[in-house]
């Protein structure tokens, strides 16, 4: 552990405090008593919590919380566990109590996280201890993408990242992001840099500057002694990150700005950089350490709880190469909850008939294809566990009754008997659907187009005859992943942004039945209604679509004594069992997706044939 003070002018609120209370003698006036009380609970934020909330801080949260109140830029790369949303919260507790008129502003990487930050504060305020914070909560208030929590004049507001326009609307003090790692870079320079040049009383600030002006001019004061005005802060707290993601180079320049200011940056920064074995042992379930490092990998344990940057993932398929494939937010096609009428996709599917939630995902893709380029996107993503079969089926059929479903893949191992009982089931009934399969043969590569004119023959797209159930051979397996790579190398494969702004209302917008999509094993119990439910499956999207990345990365490749290659999870996380194992079920449907999408390609380019009559009557 080090300490590294750098070169920043030192900040402090008031000089000595604690010293200046305890050579305070005699009767205090009223108001003097009231503003040496202010400036100690200001300065001893560990008393001021346990006084207000009855919540006794560790040491680390202390300099935590009282080091966000002294800075403008406050960037915390914490393990995981060591209780980001719960100091944070604490922070804007105390900030909003002891600022009267501060606003605060709560985001993250979804609606549900940021309400993370918002329900710790009540359940503290819960607690008989916190009798006197909660007299001083005045209102709170939980609409479908806004919750407010009020304190005397200040406010706490959570609000999605989606709605950029909305955010624009606000003018915070404070800006807390959580889960800052996955906040993207477009968003962070011009949405919440932004707030920070807009200070909430210029007016009186002009008017007191002038003032200083005359009496410095006068003699009566010195240059050194003008207001100290508070300027707005920024709070980001995250995991660490890989070395090529932005976060890195964000922190990087807080790095340097420390150690070397600028004369002209007036701006103040702290890193709170801390590992897991640097929070106090009583914080962390050791058995959990210890199960977390025989499960994980060692890069992603080193980031998760080592809090170190690392460079790339050492997996078949690298995170660098993913990331370059990933569309820039607010820059291209965004993830859906329902398509484009004019657009074409395909669906991927790898089944699961386990209703065990230690059992694998059931996992759905659907791509958007590009005619003119070849390239197909990621654009929604299914990965469920624990469920009933009943549930995959409905959320199947919404994709096909939402999307413009050109072409499905599956997995054969169980693909067969899914698309029989969907096919057999009351909801593709009513809906009037049935998903009927083409056979092929395209294990031959010398055969290929004669697999291509076969398959290109029995497509038909009127008949719902447009669904191929690939048999996982050794062959294909190895070809397919080397197909995957090479499409991450090429950019023929991509995955879709987060919906912002105009794209964020537009989704929110689409008629779709959500009241009956299940897409969370275990359902929010502050969700308040449909129009919440969207905004928390708009964004669960772009999660999944980081989940399948994540199971990329994760895939390791080995070769048996026959020669034979297997593409798998590393083997301690094979061993892994319960709801949160890992998986790889999003990854083998991307693969089988990947493919597909050359195969479809290839197939609506080759010439349909046409049956010509031969016969020709002669005269006899």
């Amino acid at each position: 552990m080090a300490w590294i003070v750098g070169n920043q002018k030192e900040r402090k609120h008031f000089k000595d405090i604690n010293d200046e209370i305890l050579k305070t003698e005699g009767h205090l006036e009223e108001r003097e008593a009231k503003i040496l009380l202010y400036k100690f609970l200001k300065e001893n934020p560990s008393f001021t919590c346990e006084l207000l909330t009855g919540v006794r801080l560790f040491p680390f949260q202390h300099m935590a919380i009282k080091a966000m109140m002294l800075t403008d830029y406050f960037l915390g790369i914490w393990s995981r566990g060591q209780s980001k949303s719960f100091t944070t919260g604490i922070f804007a507790a105390l900030d909003a109590v002891l600022h009267q008129g501060v606003q605060i502003g709560i985001i993250s990487k979804s609606f549900r996280q940021s309400r993370m930050i918002f329900n710790k504060i009540e359940d503290f305020m819960k607690s008989p201890k916190a009798s006197m914070f909660a007299e001083a909560v005045t209102r709170v208030a939980k609409n479908n993408d806004q919750w407010v929590m009020e304190i005397g004049r200040s406010k706490i507001i959570a609000l999605p990242l989606g709605d950029g326009e909305k955010l624009r609307g606000f003018r915070f003090q404070r800006m807390i992001i959580d889960e800052f790692l996955l906040m993207p870079e477009r968003i962070y320079n011009e949405v919440i840099v932004p707030f920070l040049s807009v200070v909430e009383n210029p007016t009186e600030r002009q008017e007191i500057y002038n003032l200083e002006t005359q009496l410095i001019e006068a003699g009566e004061m010195t240059e050194e002694e003008r207001k100290q005005w508070p300027n707005n802060k920024i709070i980001g707290l995250s995991s660490a990150s890989y070395k090529f993601e932005y976060l890195y180079k964000l922190y990087q320049q807080y790095e340097n700005l420390i150690l070397n200011p600028e004369k002209s940056d007036v701006a103040h920064r702290i890193i709170m950089h801390l590992s897991y074995d640097c929070a106090p042992t009583q914080l962390y379930d050791q058995s959990l350490i210890q199960q977390a490092k025989s499960t994980m990998s060692q890069s992603q344990f080193e980031r998760e709880f080592g809090s170190i940057f690392t460079d790339d993932s050492s997996g078949y398929f690298k995170v660098s190469k993913m990331a370059a494939c990933t569309i820039e937010d607010g820059r291209g096609q965004c993830v859906e909850v329902a398509g484009d009428p004019q657009g074409e996709y395909l669906l991927a599917f790898d089944p699961s008939w386990s209703e065990s939630e230690g059992s694998d995902d059931f996992a759905m893709h659907v791509f958007k294809l590009n005619k003119e380029t070849k390239q197909g996107t990621l654009v929604h993503s299914y990965a469920m566990s624990g469920t009933s079969l009943k549930s995959h089926i409905f959320y199947f059929l919404y994709l096909l009754q939402n999307f413009n479903v050109v072409s499905i893949v599956g997995d054969y191992n169980g693909g067969v008997q899914f698309l029989n009982a969907c096919n057999e089931s009351e909801m593709f009934k009513e809906a009037g659907i049935k998903i009927d399969c083409f056979d092929v043969d395209f294990d031959n590569p010398q055969e290929y187009n004669a697999a291509l004119r076969d398959a290109r023959n029995q497509y038909n797209l009127e008949s719902k005859k447009i669904c191929f159930l690939r048999k996982p051979t050794s062959y294909w397996i190895r070809s397919a992943n080397e197909l995957l790579q090479s499409a991450f190398d090429h950019k023929r494969i991509w995955f879709a942004a987060s919906a912002i702004d105009d794209d964020y209302q537009r989704q929110r917008a689409k008629n779709i039945p959500i009241d009956k999509i299940k897409f969370l094993r275990f359902a929010d119990a502050d969700e308040k209604g449909d129009a919440a439910k969207m905004i928390d499956f708009i964004e669960h999207q772009k999660d999944m679509i980081d989940l399948t990345k994540a199971e990329c990365a994760l895939i390791q490749i080995s070769t048996t004594a026959q020669g034979t290659q297997s593409f798998d999870l590393p083997t301690n996380l094979r061993r892994q069992s319960g709801p949160d194992k890992a998986r790889r079920d999003s990854y083998s449907a991307l693969v089988l997706g990947n493919w597909m999408i050359q195969t479809y390609f290839d197939m609506m380019d080759f010439k349909q044939e046409e049956t010509f009559a031969t016969f020709t009557p002669e005269m006899f």
